[in-house]
């Protein structure tokens, strides 16, 4: 087992309001919480896709480089769940079945209750993904997914996309329609309590990108409005260079860049808080008995904070 460790951390969030919230605005108590930030684990190759199962008191989460999608539960610390190709980014669908974008494998797929395999897409138009990022999924079980190149080798060798786009896909059918080309390297994706907005991240231009009026492009948060039929229209982007991506039940905005998780306000992407880790975090997402704890997989640790509000989903 891996031991606990414990340093002192006071996490203050600043109050906000947004067209995209189910709740009013917390008072000043509810959103205060003095606590501790948790090391979990060390040691591990390249953290990311972390989601927390419930039912089972367990954190799912990816070792990249190791090839292996991790366990963590407070009682057993840090087990191997299974072996997988690079796996990156997790999450549960809307039935409690567990879905992973595979790099190596460029795909995404859902893993059954009998422990068996389902890919659900490979490409699109005839073309197979880069490398699918991370996974956001609707009340209609609809799957939106990022896929920039960084599962390529040199983010370049055997591309057939000349975008790394934004999707959507419908397990039901295996239809997958683009949704978003305005990314230089799309990574991290969330929804709204409501689903009215969608926020994906963006790193950067870079040198990988077919286009070169990409490739100078400065890293983001995007805010899109969700229209009918899922169209997307930018509500606003915020200049933060930021991994992945959760969002409370107040409908702010938990992101990972270099400073830390930064907490952005949903109305206007206005930074309301940093916190920081011993490490640069790479992805977040909320669980825990109350689901108000922050878990958060950064680089070669996996960390987790109390917080003053539960995850939005």
């Amino acid at each position: 087992m891996i031991r606990l460790q414990a340093a002192a951390f006071v996490l203050g969030l600043a109050l906000s309001s947004s067209c995209a919230t189910t709740r009013e605005a917390p008072a000043p108590d509810e959103v205060f919480v003095a606590g501790s930030m948790q090391t979990l684990a060390t040691g591990l190759g390249f953290t990311e896709g972390p989601v927390w199962v419930a039912e089972e008191g367990r954190l799912i989460f990816s070792d990249i480089p190791a090839a292996k999608l991790m366990c963590w539960t407070e009682e057993g610390g840090v087990t191997v769940f299974r072996g997988s190709p690079n796996p990156n980014g997790n999450l549960l669908d809307n039935e409690g079945r567990l879905l992973t974008c595979r790099h190596s494998a460029r795909d995404v797929v859902r893993t059954e209750p009998d422990g068996s395999i389902t890919v659900l897409a490979s490409g699109w138009n005839s073309k197979r993904f880069n490398s699918p990022n991370d996974l956001a999924v609707d009340d209609s079980g609809m799957i939106w997914f990022t896929d920039p190149p960084w599962g390529l080798p040199d983010q370049r060798e055997g591309r057939e996309m000349d975008v790394n786009g934004v999707y959507r896909l419908d397990p039901g059918t295996g239809e997958v329609a683009q949704m978003s080309v305005l990314h230089a390297m799309p990574n991290g994706i969330a929804l709204s309590p409501l689903e009215d907005s969608l926020y994906v991240t963006d790193t950067g231009g870079h040198p990988s990108h077919p286009d070169e009026a990409k490739r100078g492009s400065e890293g983001n948060v995007t805010c899109y409005a969700v229209g009918a039929e899922g169209t997307l229209a930018v509500r606003w982007q915020a200049p933060v260079i930021s991994d992945g991506v959760a969002v409370d039940e107040f409908g702010r905005v938990y992101t990972t860049t270099g400073r830390g998780v930064v907490v952005l306000d949903p109305a206007d992407g206005a930074v309301i808080q940093t916190l920081e880790f011993p490490e640069q975090p790479a992805n977040c997402c909320f669980g825990g008995e109350d689901d108000r704890t922050l878990f958060v997989t950064a680089r070669t640790g996996l960390y987790s904070v109390r917080t003053g509000a539960a995850g939005a989903r």
